[in-house]
């Protein structure tokens, strides 16, 4: 069968570039396009170095031509990265020694935030990497149940003349929490300075070590603690997690467009769908959508970033949580499979975050008019 240029262009024409909205050819992503008999060569040149785009992109254009032009063309696509330029360098107070600062947020409480941030830590120290956890739910701190040190207080060592805080070690993570330092049943009423300034200490008065992951368990929806932390920390990325549910979904895209924003420009790795599914344990073999199907997996694809895993709903998970043993320490269950997947996936993303993307800097936050505004 044979085609011509303006029929390529076509099929071209009915492709949605992602995170763009305009088809393949009206953005200017299609730069030339050669037949030649059954041969066609595309040339594409993308704004983002993201490989998943590079790869959606690719199989969409393959797609399209052999359904809408010939099935049996050969096709090559060759795609050039024209990113934007970003003479970004990191500001602020870097933290000696600490590879990669991952923060963990959510748009709404009570989607498992601090529950996947624990296991995320627990699975990557399994691996062998050097972790840390910096609690900054300020008004809500978890982490120290969910390790089992909650009545457990950092101690004080000398570090080059100074007395820094020794994070306290729980399963070959080292921790450190606003809830070592206030009693159970003590509310923290604290306006944004004070939560920042105990928060600054703790990042900056500790005793961290080399590490190979510092995660923050942001408190959820968008506010002035994760302002706080994006100042003062110049922060390799950002995990989402959201239940599949259409509420949930809602605030999770408003914190992916709290990071992207493009005075912020913190590098989303990806969403993380939890309770997505619940199976009966006199059931394995059935699963209910309770909260709705793959809600978070469609959301990371209209939003062109990585879906890094999805999580059942499982009463152990929670039971494991309340006793201060996270369930990724469960050795050959489901379990610890799905958190080994899901934190492999989120390692990949920083590996190829840091091989495509320059270093994320720390925000400046002038305050006018009792309004905040962000800026480089």
């Amino acid at each position: 069968m044979s085609f011509t240029k303006n029929d390529v262009k076509e099929a071209l024409q009915t492709i949605t570039l992602a995170g763009d909205g305009k088809n393949m050819v009206e953005s200017g992503a299609v730069r030339n396009i050669m037949t030649f008999a059954n041969e066609v060569v595309v040339d594409l040149t993308l704004t983002t170095p993201a490989m998943h785009i590079k790869k959606r992109a690719e199989a969409d254009v393959i797609k399209a031509i052999k359904e809408k032009v010939s099935e049996d063309a050969k096709i090559t696509v060759n795609i050039k990265i024209d990113a934007p330029k970003n003479p970004n360098e990191i500001k602020g107070k870097p933290m000696p020694g600490i590879s990669n600062i991952i923060a963990v947020a959510s748009g709404k409480g009570g989607v498992g935030k601090s529950t996947v941030t624990a296991n995320l830590a627990v699975t990557l120290a399994k691996m062998g990497f050097k972790v840390g956890i910096l609690d900054a739910d300020i008004y809500g701190p978890s982490v120290p149940i969910m390790f089992d040190v909650e009545f457990e207080r950092p101690l004080a060592v000398n570090v080059d003349g100074k007395s820094k805080m020794k994070p306290v070690e729980s399963y070959g993570v080292n921790v450190l929490s606003i809830g070592f330092f206030t009693k159970p049943d003590q509310a923290v009423i604290w306006r944004g300075p004070m939560a920042a300034k105990a928060l600054n200490q703790m990042i900056f008065d500790a005793a961290w070590g080399d590490l190979d992951f510092l995660l923050l368990d942001l408190p959820p929806g968008t506010g002035d603690i994760h302002l706080s932390i994006m100042q003062s920390l110049p922060i390799t990325g950002a995990v989402v997690v959201s239940t599949p549910q259409h509420v949930a979904l809602a605030d999770a895209k408003k914190g992916v467009a709290m990071f992207q924003q493009e005075n912020i420009n913190v590098p989303v790795l990806g969403i993380v769908e939890n309770m997505a599914y619940f199976t009966p344990e006199e059931l394995p073999e059935n699963k209910y959508y309770i909260f709705g199907k793959e809600g978070a997996k469609n959301l990371a694809e209209d939003l062109a970033i990585p879906f890094l895993g999805e999580l059942p709903l499982v009463q152990s998970i929670r039971e494991a949580g309340d006793v201060g043993r996270p369930a990724a320490l469960q050795m050959g269950t489901p379990l610890e499979e799905a958190f080994d997947e899901l934190t492999k996936n989120i390692v990949q993303e920083v590996v190829n975050r840091n091989d495509e993307l320059p270093p994320t800097e720390a925000i400046k936050i002038t305050t006018m008019a009792g309004c905040s505004a962000v800026k480089k």
